[in-house]
């Protein structure tokens, strides 16, 4: 189940963003530690005051509309199947907000000093592919699965009453 009001929306967009972004702060703190250590699942959380907020306020006033916009170029809303629009809209996520991400992580996290653009562009690249995996295939179909479980939970409990 996807998003029908605004309310539902920046629910949706919160829920995949702590998803998504408390994944890739586990994926680079391990890249720079040099593998995945049972203190980075603690160590994650303490970046995530700071990221989970970014990615939020990018998606709801900037990605999400675009990336619906870039995917509808090759994808056609009641024409296609809705798992093609899903994959569609998600991979437009992903590619806008991985480098807008690492930039954010390059500026805030990455002492890059001249080698600024070198730094974030190699950022980037080593995000992208664990990104678009990890969204499509673990983070995307968990997040609406939980989401329309709350949101058949709730509308029974409004039948209800």
């Amino acid at each position: 189940m996807l998003p029908q009001s605004k309310l539902q929306d920046v629910f949706f967009t919160a829920f995949m963003a702590f998803v998504m972004v408390y994944a890739m702060i586990c994926y680079n703190i391990s890249l720079n530690v040099g593998g995945l250590q049972n203190f980075v699942f603690l160590a994650a959380f303490k970046e995530m005051l700071i990221m989970w907020p970014i990615a939020v306020v990018l998606e709801l006033l900037f990605v999400g509309r675009l990336a619906q916009k870039l995917a509808f170029r090759f994808v056609v809303p009641g024409k296609d199947p809705a798992i093609m629009l899903i994959l569609a809209i998600s991979s437009m996520s992903v590619c806008l907000m991985c480098p807008l991400m690492s930039l954010a992580a390059t500026i805030l996290f990455k002492d890059a000093g001249s080698e600024f653009v070198a730094v974030w562009l190699q950022t980037t690249a080593l995000n992208f592919p664990m990104a678009l995996c990890w969204q499509i295939f673990f983070a995307g179909p968990l997040v609406r699965n939980v989401f329309g479980l709350i949101m058949k939970s709730m509308g029974k409990r409004k039948e209800r009453a």
